[in-house]
């Protein structure tokens, strides 16, 4: 009998990392690609970020931490809350983990067993739904548009039955919509109520145009929040995030920690450390963002692409292509061959109706984004 992978680990690929591969050959064979796939800054780590590193490589062992990370950096993270939310969560329920896919691992294994039925608001950030997946969990999907904002809702979820799990993201990945202070109490309460537990992905806090994304653990001790130092402190390569723990799951969180992973990266978590100091640099990256944000919600529908998610927070417009093909991954292509202009194909987020969106991130510089908005312009006109 032949040896064959595991049924777990028949997941779908990340489509964008397919995109990106695509991209990369036209720029290997000499050809311009304007990057509007990558979920990334285009601005390396702060320089307090840096300056720390380098410190820590130049001055310390940098062996293993504890599972649960530095404590300065757990401390740190403490102030954070009380800065940026009001909200006084002691260093104890602080857990320092690789990245946020790590905290994701750590967060599902601690709060899931095997079969019980976790929401995924849809579209959403795919690996959610994978890992889930390889983890023997039931993903329930919630197809959530623009009547709730691309946001999930407590009648929404009322229709779907019992459930163990809700995974929301405000911002969210792909649309950028953003659970408001009473939207997100709302379902908080909804979850208390019907005793589910809610993780709450705010990796994009930080990166808003307007209002101040809340955060769970304001409204909620149970509530599991992931963060990171990727998207908003600029630090994706770095892979350091860390969870807000209920105290009950902390110690479960750290056995799962010490075998799966040892701990994060020592030298990140100095790095990571680093970046608090360095609020001015992310605010100019910031800035970029609006801009570029500006540019596209004004100049798609110059192209004919109307129909456009609100985008809150994050760096991304989901904008609707059905009028224009019927499959995004072909559009996509057509676009990446024809104009240079790499995009992230909806299907992606959204298994069954992705093919009629596309993601457009704005994280790179203001000219790649206004030559993309010109490029599309006159591609529309060509039509």
């Amino acid at each position: 009998m032949a040896l064959t992978p595991s049924t777990r680990s028949d997941i779908a690929p990340f489509y964008v990392m397919e995109v990106m591969r695509s991209a990369a050959d036209r720029e290997n064979a000499g050809k311009e690609v304007l990057h509007l796939e990558v979920g990334q800054p285009s601005t390396p780590a702060p320089s307090g970020a840096r300056r720390n590193a380098i410190e820590a490589i130049e001055n310390d062992i940098l062996g293993y931490t504890s599972a649960l990370g530095m404590d300065s950096l757990r401390e740190r993270l403490h102030h954070h809350y009380l800065e940026w939310y009001d909200t006084d969560i002691p260093s104890s329920r602080i857990a320092i983990t690789m990245g946020a896919s790590g905290a994701f691992t750590l967060a599902f294994l601690a709060c899931f067993e095997p079969g019980d039925r976790v929401v995924v608001p849809t579209p959403g950030y795919p690996c959610y739904r994978n890992v889930l997946r390889a983890l023997d969990i039931e993903v329930v999907d919630l197809p959530v548009g623009p009547d709730t904002r691309f946001q999930p809702s407590p009648d929404g979820l009322e229709s779907i039955g019992p459930i163990d799990g809700l995974v929301v993201a405000s911002p969210s990945n792909p649309t950028g919509t953003m659970l408001l202070e009473d939207e997100l109490a709302e379902l908080v309460q909804w979850c208390k109520k019907n005793e589910v537990r809610l993780i709450s992905d705010e990796i994009y806090h930080g990166v808003t145009y307007g209002n101040v994304a809340p955060t769970a653990a304001s409204y909620w001790d149970e509530a599991v929040v992931v963060n990171s130092f990727s998207k908003y402190f600029s630090m994706t390569g770095w892979r350091v995030g860390w969870l807000v723990l209920p105290h009950a799951l902390v110690s479960p969180v750290e056995r799962l920690a010490q075998n799966a992973f040892i701990a994060a990266a020592s030298v990140s978590q100095h790095a990571a450390l680093g970046a608090f100091d360095s609020h001015d640099e992310l605010q100019l990256n910031l800035e970029r963002y609006s801009v570029n944000r500006k540019v596209l919600l004004e100049g798609l529908p110059r192209a004919g692409i109307m129909e456009l998610a609100p985008a809150d927070g994050a760096f991304y417009v989901w904008a609707q292509v059905d009028h224009l093909c019927e499959d995004s991954q072909e559009l996509a292509q057509e676009w990446l061959n024809e104009l240079g202009i790499a995009v992230t194909p909806g299907i992606d987020f959204d298994p069954e109706q992705g093919h009629r969106f596309i993601r457009f991130s704005f994280a790179g510089s203001t000219q790649e984004t206004r030559d993309t908005v010109e490029k599309l312009v006159q591609w529309s006109a060509n039509r």
